[in-house]
């Protein structure tokens, strides 16, 4: 791993020459689904790993190598691949790190598809996996056991934007030899960068602030090296999760904005969680930035800055939570996060509503939370928005005289 250069200039200019590309001042999209070979001697040896260069989409392309590179350096990692989908890096990482009859431990609160991809390692390859308050080294090193082959955490947890303690976790782990994977979506490289607290994998869904415009899937993981490298001639090859070469080119286009992009989420949702918390119909906020949220001192410790994701409730029920969705008219009704755009969304019954209500509650997501991430508009077209919704449900919940008759 080279020495980064201030990352507003990694972010641009690092893992491209454009010298080596016919002086392109843009990295080149190879879209091909394949690469011819110049011998039939020099093909056998690119398959049997003895020499460089390119065979196929599938293992390998230009623009895809260029990605991983560029974020590889960002998260401070030794190297990156990308997949597909955020779920494919996670699943790839998993299968990865453990195998059947081993054991997970996990955040007390994950994203719905993770939740549903460690119920289907239970209950096909016997790996098991407990979900635990990580607020301190003894509820860690108590869950613990000979089985554990990893710690698999959020941070912040979507959607209750909660905290984990990495360097905490890092230090327990390496006690017990147990690799610690960061799910960093949340916080992108610019705000988090868990691999210099001591984790040893980080994960994104790419999707979201790398490519920051609402239009490409994909995900990416950061880690050791010589671990990555079996991850992709095994887990990324043979079942197949791969980056499309297009999809690539635009995380590389949307990863040069990123720092100015995230500090405007930042600076905005700062002003929003203000507002929301002075909001008679707002029962509570749940932001790192907030002073008031429990965490703030770990906050300010190992992120950044606090994000552009808040977590609220509205005051009521799902029907409540449900009708004030339908009023917002700017903010969008929709999953995901980390685009240009303001999106507002229900966990209960969207991104986390695979998880059984008791375990939804347990991990703190109500029928009248609400996740909102906060988009580029300006802060005041937003706040209109959230108060004329909030407002609504004011007047709405209001008895009229009908009903005191």
């Amino acid at each position: 791993m080279k020495d980064m250069k201030r990352f507003e200039t990694a972010v641009i200019h690092e893992g491209y020459d454009s010298l080596q590309h016919q002086g392109s001042l843009i990295p080149p999209l190879f879209q091909t689904s394949t690469f011819t070979f110049p011998t039939a001697q020099a093909g056998a040896e690119r398959f049997a790993g003895e020499a460089d260069g390119y065979v196929y989409s599938r293992l390998g392309n230009p623009t895809v190598k260029i990605l991983e590179e560029r974020i590889a350096l960002l998260e401070q990692g030794e190297a990156a691949l990308a997949f597909a989908s955020g779920m494919a890096a996670v699943s790839a990482t998993l299968f990865h790190l453990t195998k059947s009859g081993d054991h997970i431990i996990c955040s007390e609160g994950v994203y719905g598809c993770t939740f549903g991809f460690l119920k289907l390692l239970e209950e096909k390859h016997y790996i098991t996996h407990d979900y635990i308050p990580m607020d301190s080294e003894e509820n860690l090193r108590a869950a613990i056991c000979d089985h554990t082959s990893c710690i698999y955490i959020e941070t912040p947890i979507n959607p209750t934007m909660a905290l984990i303690d990495l360097e905490m976790v890092a230090r327990v782990a390496k006690e017990f030899d147990i690799p610690v994977v960061v799910d960093n979506t949340f916080c992108s490289p610019y705000l988090q960068q868990p691999l210099t607290l001591g984790c040893d994998y980080v994960i994104h869904s790419a999707t979201k602030y790398i490519g920051g415009h609402g239009d490409v899937i994909a995900g990416i993981v950061v880690g050791p090296k010589n671990e990555l490298e079996t991850i992709s001639t095994t887990t990324l090859k043979d079942i197949g999760g791969v980056i499309a070469p297009f999809n690539a080119w635009l995380l590389l286009r949307g990863l040069k904005t990123l720092p100015i992009r995230v500090d405007r989420h930042c600076d905005n949702a700062i002003k929003i969680a203000e507002h929301l918390k002075n909001h008679p119909q707002v029962e509570k906020v749940y932001f790192p930035g907030d002073k008031d949220f429990p965490q703030y001192e770990l906050a300010l410790k190992q992120m950044r800055r606090p994000g552009g994701m808040i977590g609220f409730e509205v005051k009521g029920n799902l029907e409540d939570a449900q009708r004030f969705l339908n009023q917002c008219r700017l903010i969008k009704l929709a999953v995901s996060l980390g685009d240009a755009e303001s999106l507002i969304q229900h966990p209960a019954t969207m991104t986390h509503s695979v998880i059984p209500k008791a375990e939804r509650l347990k991990m703190g997501i109500k029928d009248n939370l609400i996740r909102l991430s906060v988009g580029l508009e300006a802060w005041e077209d937003i706040w209109d928005d959230l108060k004329q919704a909030l407002d609504h449900l004011t007047n709405s919940n209001e008895p009229n005289e009908q009903t005191l008759k």
